[in-house]
Formats: structure tokens, C-alpha cells, sequence
């Protein structure tokens, strides 16, 4: 199945779309430090029966990087206002990393939107902060490290490449993931001008205007009530996490489990695995609804 590229408009940015089939609409939402073409060996699969659609986020790759904007809030509308330019109400998402927690923030703002969510490779990001303590300080070193005010566009500025090819293989447990053309085309894509910055910021909203809209939620008492599955790899660092037990606190309809020999990036380390695993999660959601 072909993929096409494409530029599409919403609220004046510029979003950089990968697209391919025809049918119900499936969002692809990448994470850090990716872009959308993260989905490369799982889009082409799903556009057999779906129209299949990977954005690059606000601030990420070919889209625009505007100075702000980087709260999950906006972001989901974001993503949202993509959707119905893309002419479509309502759409599968599935979320990785940074992703998820757009298409968390999304669920919970618009639910109507989401038919079916699968959030990969994490934990709610108030549960994050929650559980913030020194094991996992450690071994989430980056989320701090990209809080501190302007210190990592310093420290990186001339060496985003380094930084990402760093990151990634810090992430991965198979590393035949990523082949050269993969590791250059993320390299690239952070080394544009504003982009580590607009991906710093996208950090930085997770510890204030995230945890305070996540915080008001669970006050609240608003919880996912699509269909939810989570998935992660057994050798990803959130696997060191309860992750099912955390989120059963967030989601009505919640189901999961994780992805052996895996480490951070599902969707491109266990390629057929997630494939299989959004195959089975839409067709047994839909023969409980047809009951």
C-alpha cells in the first residue's frame, strides 16, 4: 500500500501527514525523539481496511513550531482539528510516548472523538510525577534534564543529532529497529531550527499545565470511557512501572498487556506484534458492540 505525504492546515499551522487506504479514520501519534514516520512498518499494513494517517505533532518534524502551544490541551486540539480537515468526527488513535499522552488528553476532552484508544510505552503523566522518586528519577533522567530553563538548547545546540541517535539506542532493545536512513531522518529532523526546543517544551507542559488539567480531572473524577488498551515493551523502562494497576485508575474499559523482546518503541521493534495486537483489540471491540 502506498503512503503518500501530504501538508495539511489547521487553526494556520502546518501539519506533515503520512497517509494511506481508504475507510474509517486510524491516528498515528509518534513520540520523543521521533517524528511520524515512527509508523512506517505499521501504516502500510493497516491502510488495507482503514484510511491510516501519521501526523508529525506541533512542533515535530515538517509541522510548524510555533513558540507555544505545547500543553496536551492544545496539542489534542491540534490533532482533533487535523481529524475533521481530514474530513471525518471521529477516528481510532493510537498514542506512543509524547503521543499518548496527547491522545489521553485528547479522550478525555472529547471522548465523543475516540472510538477506540491504545496508548503504548506509558503511564499517565500525573502517575509520573507521582511516582517520581530516585529509582525513577534515574532512569527518566531526561524529563528533568528538559525542564531546566534554556540549559538543554544550550548544551545541545550543534549536537541534536548526537542527541537523538543517543536517545534512541538508549531506548531500544532491538537495535536492527533502526537502520542508518532511520537514525539520519530523526537526526535531521531535530537538528532543524526551534526543534529540540519545541520538543523541550513539550516537557516542560507535562510538569504544569498537563499535571494541573490532569490534576483537575481526577479531582473530578473524568476517566477514559472508550475502549483502552495499553501496551508496552517488557524491556522499556515504564515496564519497571505497575503499569495496568495505574492506569485502571484512568480508564472504564481497560485492557493490556505488554510486548516481550521490545524495549521503548513498539512500532518499530515489534512491528507485527502491535500490528496484531490493534487488529485484535478493533475486531474484538466490535464484536462486543455488535452483541
Amino acid at each position: 500500500m502506498r503512503t503518500r505525504e501530504e501538508t495539511r492546515t489547521v487553526d494556520g499551522l502546518r501539519f506533515h501527514v503520512r497517509r494511506a487506504g481508504e475507510g474509517p479514520l486510524i491516528l498515528l501519534l509518534h513520540g520523543w525523539p521521533q517524528t511520524g514516520h515512527a509508523w512506517r512498518r505499521i501504516l502500510p499494513v493497516l491502510a488495507r481496511d482503514y484510511t491510516v494517517v501519521a501526523p508529525d505533532l506541533r512542533g515535530y518534524g515538517a509541522s510548524s513550531r510555533p513558540g507555544g502551544g505545547y500543553d496536551k490541551r492544545t496539542m489534542a486540539a491540534d490533532m482533533s482539528g487535523l481529524m475533521h480537515e481530514l474530513g471525518y468526527a471521529q477516528a481510532v488513535v493510537v498514542g506512543h510516548d509524547r503521543g499518548a499522552r496527547v491522545a489521553h488528553r485528547w479522550g478525555l476532552d472529547r471522548p465523543h472523538e475516540i472510538s477506540h484508544l491504545m496508548l503504548l510505552s506509558v503511564v499517565p503523566t500525573r502517575e509520573m510525577w507521582r511516582h517520581m522518586d530516585a529509582r525513577v528519577g534515574a532512569a527518566y533522567w531526561h524529563w528533568l534534564f528538559h525542564l531546566v530553563p534554556d540549559l538543554p538548547e544550550f548544551l545541545t545546540e550543534g549536537k541534536a543529532g548526537e542527541y537523538v541517535r543517543f536517545m534512541l539506542a538508549a531506548g531500544v532493545f532491538r537495535r536492527e529497529a533502526f537502520t542508518d536512513a532511520d537514525l539520519r531522518h530523526y537526526a535531521e529532523a531535530y537538528a532543524r531550527p526551534g526543534a529540540l526546543r519545541a520538543s523541550f517544551d513539550d516537557y516542560r507542559a507535562a510538569r504544569h499545565e498537563d499535571l494541573e488539567a490532569d490534576e483537575a480531572d481526577a479531582a473530578a473524577g473524568r476517566r477514559l470511557t472508550m475502549p483502552v488498551h495499553v501496551a508496552w515493551g517488557a524491556e522499556g523502562l515504564v515496564g519497571t512501572l505497575p503499569v495496568l494497576d495505574l492506569w485502571r485508575a484512568y480508564a472504564d474499559r481497560l485492557e493490556g498487556a505488554q510486548i516481550d523482546s521490545c524495549g521503548h518503541f513498539p512500532a518499530e521493534e515489534r512491528p507485527d506484534v502491535l500490528i496484531a495486537r490493534i487488529q485484535a483489540f478493533l475486531a474484538a471491540e466490535r464484536a462486543v458492540e455488535g452483541k
